[in-house]
């Protein structure tokens, strides 16, 4: 298998100055479509230090050690996705004074003159028949304790599955926060568009970008894909058969249905957060209104009623509204309708164009499309307080999805003339790219959190 050779420069302002480390981190490559390298332009003020040491291998055979050694380090991938997150700041293997793999081994002295506050070290053990074991222990370094441990029986294709949930489950235990690096993104990945040879694929992969396959291929559009509450199923917008569709589909499973084509437009799909329901914009009666559809009867309920532009529905978490756009003031702003009354409510007032919002998990902040001095940005606001935050300096910022957690989010941006996806954290702080030479990437899309693949 091919070896790649990755970089993540990781730049993190501390009151010194400028912090700017590498990390070089040899990954596998899985499939051709996966994304490149992540590249990390901002983090917090003072990211938690951290050593993740590099896990022991060991194995019956020297064949089966071979085989582990030829897959990244379980070790790389954890310190890769704590990297990430912009809040912790992995020591270097190098600066690494030991490298233990079990209690015993540890030495807390060690580890507070490197000026370590976390410590996390594993081993990994071929078993035959193609199945590992996986352990991990998570130290307080200045408080000489263990905090987690944890042992794993998995299939070898499994291993960068347990690496991620691993990485959530030391994320979450020192930050209080959920961990989402084993949730997925869904992407639409666009080649030679605009030419007799376009193509355009529905892909999913790891958060960083690894392990893509793709869902969907199609020489025509694909738009507005989103996830089911479950990570089960997707919904999106295919225009394979000259018109746009809305496509039901298994993420895994033959299973794919055309819901919709009515004459004119079938577009942006949404589950409600119970996954029965789905809402959606048809202009079947005229002007493009919000709909929503059953999906056990496939019975269609009309939400708005207007002579202007009604578009992008999106959901409240507990499923008793609809935040939508609307240029029924004269330009895009967000609305929002109660469903059970139908009392229609204005969230925007600051800026002449705002679209394409979605609920924080709390339900009382919002993202969304801010245009300023006639740039595309991501914005938050406080609906309490109506605060509002850009979050991303980049042109052309749109398509925003919540991490899980309501920690992040990523969205489409233009870099060097190409379509990439940015990841960014709530409160603009934390802040990495996710660049593709294979294509234009747009239409991203964060899955909710998914049943744990390893136990």
């Amino acid at each position: 298998m091919k070896k790649v050779m990755r970089t993540i420069w990781l730049r993190t302002r501390t009151t010194g100055g400028v912090l700017l480390a590498a990390l070089l981190l040899s990954v596998n490559a899985h499939g051709a479509n996966s994304l490149d390298t992540i590249i990390i332009d901002r983090g917090v003020d003072e990211p938690i230090r951290i050593a993740v040491a590099p896990f022991a291998i060991t194995a019956a055979s020297a064949a089966d050690a071979a085989a582990l050694r030829d897959l990244s380090n379980p070790a790389d991938i954890i310190a890769f996705d704590l990297a990430r997150s912009g809040q912790f700041d992995p020591m270097a293997k190098e600066n690494m004074l030991s490298f233990p793999s079990q209690s015993s081994e540890v030495f807390f002295r060690d580890w507070r003159i490197l000026k370590t506050a976390y410590l996390v070290i594993g081993s990994i053990e071929a078993l035959g028949d193609r199945s590992i074991r996986v352990s991990f222990e998570l130290y307080d370094v200045a408080g000489r304790r263990q905090l987690q441990v944890q042992e794993y029986l998995i299939a070898v294709d499994q291993w960068r599955d347990a690496a991620h949930q691993i990485a959530d489950i030391v994320y979450t235990e020192i930050t209080g926060v959920r961990g989402a690096f084993a949730t997925k993104i869904m992407y639409v990945l666009a080649q030679d568009s605009g030419t007799p040879q376009a193509r355009y694929r529905l892909e999913i992969a790891d958060t960083d970008g690894q392990r893509a396959r793709t869902l969907f291929s199609s020489p025509q559009p694909i738009l507005s894909a989103s996830w089911a509450p479950d990570g089960r199923r997707v919904a999106y917008v295919s225009f394979e058969t000259g018109r746009p569709s809305i496509i039901l589909q298994d993420v895994d499973g033959p299973y794919r249905e055309q819901l919709t084509s009515f004459r004119g437009i079938n577009g942006s799909p949404v589950f409600s957060p119970n996954g029965q329901e789905l809402a959606m914009v048809l202009s079947r009666d005229g002007d493009p209104e919000i709909f929503i559809m059953n999906l056990a009867t496939r019975k269609l309920r009309r939400i708005t009623r207007h002579r202007s532009i009604d578009t992008e529905p999106s959901w409240s978490p507990d499923g008793e509204r609809l935040i939508f756009t609307s240029d029924r003031g004269g330009r895009p702003q967000i609305y929002q309708v109660e469903l059970a009354t139908n009392f229609i409510e204005r969230l925007t007032f600051v800026g002449d164009y705002n679209a394409r919002a979605r609920l924080l998990p709390d339900g009382q902040h919002l993202v969304f499309v801010h245009r300023r001095e006639g740039v595309f940005h991501i914005a938050w606001q406080d609906l309490q307080r109506d605060n509002l935050l850009v979050l991303t300096q980049t042109n052309l910022d749109e398509s925003p999805s919540l991490s899980p957690n309501g920690s992040m989010l990523i969205y489409a941006t233009q870099y060097q003339g190409r379509g990439i996806l940015s990841v960014v954290s709530i409160d603009g702080r934390v802040k990495y790219r996710l660049p593709s030479s294979l294509g234009d990437v747009r239409e991203p899309a964060w899955s909710p959190f998914l049943d744990n693949v390893v136990d």
